[in-house]
């Protein structure tokens, strides 16, 4: 009588014949297929687009490889993890200039972000660092935080009442909304100060103030700085397609998936009535509204609910000759105060990263520069009664038109003069600009879809539109439920009967 397999060997017989299909190849898409072709499963993924990684993207400008997308991830972490499991680990670069700047203060100055504040509010409105955002009447003001009751502080979730409660308009309007703004495209009316900032609520319960709980909340600090890679991002993509394909996976590009279905004997992904691929296993990794067309049908209303309206960032990289740039007068990233001006903030690429000012030689520098969609004059996008009913001012068409814009906007918010002239070659990208994991009703609508998918066996949605934006968020997510579904299938299919 033939022995029985041992479990082990039972398990991975199991995950030979469990069929993985991705439909997405962005970074999340990617790191899915990885989690399950490295335990053995065959591994098919399909990219719509002719190009992998999704918002991790590079073109030539004026003879320049740049990162026109993602560029950089959460120091540490699951994205380091990767990293290192890839074989990358030599490559990773931090930072020469991080500093933030805000600018469009008074009389048109600008100043880089205190050092001792959180989500931009400060720890002490009386601080030197402080005072050209919020002058003497505004410190005035933020400091009747100090003085007045406590009351409900602890209860109050929305950042922007929060702030403005505390430590008024000044602070509101100068330092942090710029800062929620130009980073994640939300308006602070739109945060939750739970997700935004770990700890904060309680430590407002304890110090009985808001920038007492900053200075509570910064006691200790560690972290939070950012990585890279030599070279920008792209060689994650490249090694992660790479690993792929040495373990027998197949990626495709150009191949639309425009329904999915399901089977007494698993998914089918199709193109129309084709049938493009066929899965035990079914990951949906694609931008928000494509993820909706496929997803609603089976997994509900939770769906849609989660990607109506989603804004988009257009990112304008500019390759300028500025000599006046070399010093970085204005730091890594500078964004504006809500006024007149459309962009929401540059990126001085080559202030950032060493490699890439290397790669620009002398005098010659890149600048990123994003443009949110839809694009609500500034000053009226951000406030908590118009963040939605506004009516969107367009981006012209003409990448030439929207790069002059960039151009001229750069200039201001940098306060170096750079003229048509110095331009020597622009690009221009568009993307999906998901929420934040810290705005508000983002976790209870990603738990809503992520509950109506479970109830699906072999059916799995990742991406940021779920995770919430930035690399960490999107590359633990992708693993984790990668390793839920994985976990679902091949212990289910190896259960007794």
């Amino acid at each position: 009588m033939p022995a029985a397999p041992e479990p082990f060997d039972e398990l991975m017989t199991h995950a030979r014949e469990t069929r993985v299909v991705v439909v997405g190849g962005g970074i999340a898409g990617l790191v899915a297929a990885w989690e399950c072709a490295k335990v053995g499963m065959p591994v098919t993924v399909l990219e719509a687009s002719d190009a992998l990684g999704g918002t991790i993207a590079t073109a030539e400008v004026a003879g320049i490889r740049v990162d026109v997308g993602a560029s950089c991830w959460t120091a540490g972490g699951v994205v380091r993890e990767l990293v290192d499991e890839l074989g990358l680990g030599d490559r990773v670069v931090t930072p020469v200039d991080d500093r933030t700047w805000i600018a469009g203060l008074a009389k048109g100055a600008a100043a880089p972000v205190p050092r001792e504040s959180v989500l931009g509010i400060p720890a002490n409105p009386w601080d030197e660092s402080v005072r050209p955002f919020i002058g003497w009447s505004g410190a005035w003001r933020a400091y009747l935080d100090r003085l007045r009751p406590p009351l409900t502080i602890g209860k109050e979730l929305n950042l922007g009442r929060l702030v403005r409660s505390r430590m008024g308009d000044a602070v509101l309007e100068r330092m942090v909304a710029p800062l929620s703004l130009g980073r994640f495209g939300v308006s602070p009316y739109r945060v939750d100060v739970s997700a935004a900032a770990p700890g904060l609520s309680s430590a407002l319960t304890r110090t009985g103030s808001l920038g007492g709980a900053v200075a509570d909340l910064l006691v200790g600090r560690e972290g939070g700085g950012v990585e890279s890679l030599d070279g920008g991002l792209a060689p994650l993509v490249d090694a992660l397609v790479a690993r792929l394909a040495e373990l027998g996976a197949v990626v495709s590009t150009g191949v639309r998936v425009t329904g999915i279905e399901r089977d007494d004997t698993g998914w089918r992904a199709l193109d129309g009535h084709e049938v493009v691929a066929a899965a035990d296993i079914l990951v949906i990794a694609t931008g928000p509204q494509d993820a909706a067309a496929l997803l609603a049908p089976h997994a509900g209303t939770a769906v849609t609910v989660m990607t109506d309206a989603s804004p988009r960032r257009d990112v304008v990289t500019l390759v300028v000759d500025a000599p006046a740039l070399n010093a970085s007068p204005r730091g890594g990233q500078v964004y504006p105060v809500p006024g007149p001006i459309r962009t929401s903030g540059v990126v001085h690429a080559t202030a950032r990263w060493s490699w890439l000012a290397q790669a620009a030689g002398p005098g010659r520098h890149v600048l990123n520069v994003a443009f949110d969609r839809p694009s609500a004059p500034v000053e009226s996008r951000w406030r908590e009664l118009d963040d939605d009913g506004t009516a969107a001012a367009s981006l012209p068409p003409d990448g030439a038109a929207l790069a002059e814009i960039a151009r001229a906007e750069a200039s201001a918010l940098l306060g170096v003069p750079l003229g048509a002239d110095a331009v020597r070659g622009w690009h221009r990208a568009g993307f999906d600009l998901p929420r934040p994991a810290s705005a508000r009703g983002h976790d209870d609508h990603a738990t809503a879809v992520r509950t109506s998918v479970a109830k699906l066996p072999g059916l799995a949605a990742v991406g940021a539109w779920l995770s919430g934006s930035g690399l960490a968020q999107v590359v633990a997510d992708a693993r984790d439920e990668a390793e839920r579904v994985r976990r679902a299938a091949l212990w289910a299919s190896s259960a007794p009967d």
